[in-house]
């Protein structure tokens, strides 16, 4: 065998692939060791070593083209390697390894638990590259329904983008998304430096590399660097950063991620905008405040909105919303639209004829419940009258059961079967009548005050709910405040709703006198629920 040996020149080639998932692969450094003590009991001569971290489940690996080059060169004719599947994990290197093997070419391969021959059994090697080949189809498979199930939970595979980091202390699969503490910060100020309108991609990567410090995390492969202009702009088209992805990519379905978004979906729009392109296929939904609840006043058909980018001759980028008439009546309609600061600052105006201070809102709310006490007291003889009242009825619907069955009125002499039945009818809907209204029976007070307290809530802080809400919070406002919303000659109009009319009109007259006066201390009203529904009736229609 040593003589053998000494006629075959060896190439040790050793791999370990970056993205293996058998562990149990030995590091190139430990292959190379193990291969070269064979190598010395054996007497075996290594003429060249080739080392390669790349995977081989396709074809194209550099360093096992070359090697395979050089053998049939002629100058090596046998190959050392840690097992056959270093070698290869496709059916394309495989056949290229055994065709040279049985041509003779290749005279030997050694591995570390065996030899393979030419003119050895072709089935073993044979079995051996087809369960390295079908490893890797398996894994294919696992990883691919793993990746799939990852994102329909709301976590998009692969590496995350940049201000985000991979967890790395769950299981594969399962690992989610979370900001990174370093990073994220700064790629969220790229966003509203290139929000300006007044910077270039190529100003903005100065900023971001210069101003900002902002650098590529190191990887297993590369180290810590600055931002090149392409990755850039792979981030400034990333619908992930305002919380959106595409899975599988390229087949339109969009995933909601649970990652904590970067911007808004707005910002992402216009940075699309400002880069002159419409970014990729996304859902799409315009949300406007107002939309669904203005009517026109001259035709009386819905109000519309349209957003619009307009670019000054300086660079300077700015945005509008309008609202218009949506014009589908038949006739012509001559409105024009309202621009939405303009809108903002007419509903602020109405707002503030309807806004409470605190000393107002305090002076009210103890009032109310001023009002509670007395109406409790109401409330319990109310209420023990009724119970009363429900015991008699039960009582008497019981005597009339036995009126009716006793042996005396067989004959229906003493009540016959169709006065029993209106008899009994009577008495049971007054028994359900009393039944419900003790169950109601206080509901209204609570639910008024209750209401009562939240209006003045409302009249104190709704306008500085409006000015810092979001869309959502001024649509509920908006519809919240009144009725009939109109827009004519660019005026909106709507009709406020019972309480805040009340408001309205008597604000400044009891603001003035709260001025002058503390609320007291003790009871200070014998004003009637009745007369407080008058004076500032509830938002309940």
């Amino acid at each position: 065998m040593k003589q053998d040996n000494q006629k075959i020149k060896y190439l040790l080639y050793c791999r370990k692939s970056t993205d293996d998932k058998d562990r149990q692969i030995l590091s190139i450094e430990s292959q190379i060791s193990a291969l070269l003590e064979i190598a010395k009991r054996e007497g075996l001569e290594i003429v060249d070593t080739f080392i390669e971290s790349k995977s081989a489940k396709a074809p194209g690996r550099e360093k096992f083209d070359e090697m395979l080059a050089r053998i049939e060169r002629g100058e090596a004719n046998g190959i050392a390697c840690w097992k056959l599947d270093r070698l290869a994990r496709n059916p394309v290197d495989e056949g290229r390894v055994r065709w040279l093997l049985q041509r003779e070419i290749i005279k030997k391969i050694k591995t570390y638990e065996r030899e393979y021959y030419p003119n050895d059994n072709v089935l073993i090697a044979s079995f051996e590259f087809g369960m390295a080949n079908q490893f890797v189809r398996d894994l294919s498979v696992g990883v691919k329904r793993g990746m799939e199930k990852k994102a329909a939970m709301g976590w998009r595979p692969g590496i995350a983008p940049l201000g985000y980091l991979n967890s790395k202390t769950k299981l594969k699969g399962e690992q989610d998304v979370a900001i990174d503490p370093q990073r994220f910060h700064l790629v969220r100020q790229m966003f509203q430096i290139m929000l300006t309108g007044s910077y270039t991609m190529p100003k903005l990567l100065i900023e971001a590399n210069r101003s900002l410090g902002l650098t590529m995390p190191a990887t297993r492969n590369r180290p810590e660097r600055k931002l090149q202009l392409s990755t850039l702009h792979r981030i400034l088209i990333d619908p992930f950063y305002y919380g959106c992805y595409e899975w599988p990519h390229g087949s339109g379905n969009w995933i909601k991620g649970n990652h904590e978004s970067m911007i808004t979906e707005e910002e992402f729009d216009r940075i699309q905008f400002l880069l002159g392109r419409k970014g990729r296929p996304r859902p799409k939904t315009h949300r406007f405040a107002f939309t669904g609840i203005m009517r026109c006043g001259g035709c009386g058909y819905g109000i519309t909105a349209q957003e619009r980018f307009k670019t000054q001759l300086n660079g300077n980028m700015h945005h509008y919303i309008h609202y218009r008439c949506s014009k589908k009546g038949t006739a012509k309609c001559d409105e024009k639209y309202l621009e939405i600061k303009k809108l903002d600052k007419q509903f602020d105006e109405i707002l503030e004829k309807v806004t409470i201070s605190e000393r107002f809102k305090a002076w009210a709310i103890k009032y109310l419940h001023e009002i509670r006490k007395d109406e409790a007291r109401a409330h319990d003889s109310a209420l023990e009258a009724k119970q009363k009242a429900l015991t008699k009825v039960t009582r008497d619907i019981e005597n009339l059961v036995l009126q009716y069955t006793s042996s005396d009125n067989e004959k229906g002499e003493l009540l016959t079967q169709q006065e029993y039945q209106t008899a009994k009818g009577k008495l049971v809907k007054e028994k359900n009548s009393l039944e419900v209204d003790l169950m109601d029976q206080g509901k209204e007070l609570e639910n008024w005050v209750e209401l009562s307290e939240r209006t003045f809530n409302f009249a104190c802080y709704a306008r500085l709910w409006f000015k810092h809400g979001d869309l959502e919070t001024k649509k509920a406002i908006f519809a919240c405040l009144g009725y009939n919303h109109t827009l004519k000659a660019q005026k909106i109009a709507l009709t406020l709703r019972r309480p805040f009319e009340s408001i309205e009109e008597k604000r400044e007259k009891i603001e003035e006198e709260l001025r002058w006066f503390e609320p007291l201390e003790t009871s200070v009203s014998t004003m009637t629920l009745g007369d407080m529904r008058q004076k500032f009736p509830v938002l309940s229609g």
